[in-house]
């Protein structure tokens, strides 16, 4: 049967390799892949990005027998849910899943309302009501984390800032501090294979 991955990063290329490894598998598309996925045997690359209708174009013209989405975007977008609406077969999380990944709003409440622990947070769509809420104008130093939250120095407990598009329903995340540790391993390729291709 034939596979089609949608992304381009390495998720997607790990995805693609393994899944070209499959007995059942005969071809993986992966749209739109990578230099690394170009490289490997049994999976192609397709400039098939555009639009939701492309792709189902494609599965349709292709006789694709499962897609699979690696990237977060077109999850939350709710490609699931089209392909699932048109028939076919995909692999990943509903847009409304999604939700638990895309909008850290969503995922907080979601932790809250189920008693997961989570830093404690507040969402404001009114900067002056923000401002209230933390006590005092903001004069904490806040940096962007690389999931595009503000992170807030414990003291502050709850920040904002104008500059911050507060009206977004991005949450106001507490800091927590804690010890990180890191456990690295070292993996050798099997004998005939390349080092760099992810396992």
């Amino acid at each position: 049967m034939k596979v089609l991955v949608i992304g381009s990063g390495g998720r997607e290329h790990a995805l693609a390799w393994r899944l070209a490894r499959a007995p059942r598998v005969s071809r993986v598309y992966v749209a739109p892949g990578n230099a690394g996925t170009a490289t490997e045997e049994g999976v192609e690359n397709v400039a098939v990005t555009a639009t939701q209708d492309d792709l189902i174009d494609f599965v349709r013209k292709e006789s694709v027998a499962l897609t699979v989405v690696g990237p977060e975007a077109p999850l939350a977008e709710g490609i699931v849910d089209r392909f699932q609406a048109e028939g076919l077969k995909i692999f990943g999380p509903t847009r409304a899943a999604a939700q638990l990944e895309s909008s850290k709003d969503f995922a907080k409440s979601f932790m809250t309302r189920h008693r997961i622990p989570t830093a404690a947070y507040a969402t404001f769509t009114d900067a002056a009501a923000a401002h209230i809420a933390q006590g005092s104008s903001v004069t904490h130093r806040v940096q962007p984390s690389s999931r595009g939250c503000p992170i807030a120095s414990a003291a502050a407990r709850i920040a904002t800032i104008s500059a911050w598009a507060v009206g977004s329903n991005e949450p106001r995340i507490a800091f927590l501090a804690s010890a990180t540790i890191s456990s690295p391993r070292v993996m050798t390729a099997p004998t005939g294979t390349s080092p760099a291709r992810p396992r």
